[in-house]
């Protein structure tokens, strides 16, 4: 969204994500929907990227070297962004068709919306088509983002040092409805949850909101490590293995650790919902907001049983888990969606 290249290479394009617990490279065919047909996924050393920014650009250029030297992938690759600090607002604006006037339009409008100087952000929207407001009246529709500039550009720049071209730079929540969403119908729910947690809503024409937070599987995984004397691989396989759909009492392994276990992520899925709903109420207070009446949850998440279940309970909402088709050996579903989505433009 914030940057593309009109290169005449037919080159693959590889989706590539950078979250704070791993960074998951996707290269992927498109028939009727999305397949991931290479796919490689790496974790990152705590800090790295912190809170979805880069915390120290030298260690994500070598860690970035090293997953495509050791998988061989294309260099020409679509990144995708998610922080708390990145500003997701849809206007409605004066009826447009002309794509300069549009700009212009949204020139104008934006700044009254975007709670950070102008001139140390990078600006840009997404055309929604037109609506009729709640006034009956036509607009047209656009969902403006807005990036601290300095941000980009430590991404930019480590990318760069490790070899990789780039096609352009998009939010991860659009590579997420991307890879999932569906094509029409109402406002929906999005929600990954990995290192950081990505909510949106999005409808038919596109993603109307969007708010990163931190609290995801990688909080669950500290906590447990923290009670449970556990390396973080341990921890996560812990999460996995007890989830929240087997009484504890039917499930195998150290009594101590299957309680401490649960517990976390009793907290964990409590603490998502309460992210999730000031979210969902924050998107409410806007003039353009619609009605959401069910969601879809991906990410590593949906590896946990019975969480996403929990979640729906918690927030009275329906819920399904969902996750890009992945072929044979190529890699973890709930790792490689939004990676997948990022390498693609447009909805298939």
């Amino acid at each position: 969204m914030f940057k593309r290249n009109r290169s005449p290479k037919k080159t693959a394009v590889v989706g590539l994500e950078l979250d704070p617990s791993h960074i998951a490279a996707a290269e992927v065919s498109v028939n009727g929907s999305i397949t991931v047909t290479r796919g490689a996924v790496a974790p990152l050393r705590p800090g790295i990227v912190r809170d979805g920014e880069v915390a120290d650009p030298q260690a994500l250029t070598d860690a970035l070297k090293a997953l495509f030297a050791e998988h061989d992938l294309p260099r020409r690759v679509r990144l995708g962004i998610s922080n708390q600090r990145i500003v997701v607002r849809a206007l409605d604006l004066p009826p447009l068709d002309d794509a300069k006037a549009l700009a212009a339009a949204v020139r104008v409008e934006a700044p009254d919306h975007i709670p950070m100087p102008m001139d140390e952000a990078i600006l840009d929207y997404q055309s929604l088509g037109k609506v009729i407001n709640a006034q009956g009246q036509e607009r047209s529709r656009v969902v403006v983002v807005a990036v601290r500039r300095e941000m980009i550009e430590r991404l930019v720049g480590a990318a760069r040092q490790a070899g990789l071209q780039l096609e352009g730079i998009d939010l991860s929540a659009f590579a997420m409805v991307r890879a999932v969403g569906e094509s029409e119908g109402d406002a929906i729910l999005y929600v990954n949850v990995a290192g950081l947690t990505n909510v949106a809503v999005a409808n038919g024409s596109g993603c109307l909101f969007t708010r990163a937070s931190s609290g995801g599987v990688d909080a669950m995984v500290q906590t447990l490590c923290e009670r449970g004397a556990l390396t973080a691989e341990h921890a996560r396989e812990w999460l996995k293995h007890v989830g929240l759909a087997t009484p504890v009492d039917e499930l195998e392994g150290d009594e101590a650790i299957v309680r401490a276990t649960r517990a976390v992520l009793e907290e964990g899925v409590h603490n998502l919902a309460d992210s999730v709903r000031n979210t969902l109420n924050f998107y409410r207070t806007q003039d353009s907001s619609e009605r959401v009446d069910r969601g879809i949850v991906t990410g590593p998440v949906v590896e946990i049983p019975g969480f996403v279940e929990k979640l729906a309970e918690e927030l009275r909402l329906p819920l399904q888990h969902a996750a890009v088709a992945v072929a044979d050996e190529q890699g973890s579903a709930a790792l490689l969606t939004i990676a997948a989505g990022l390498a693609v433009e447009s909805r298939p």
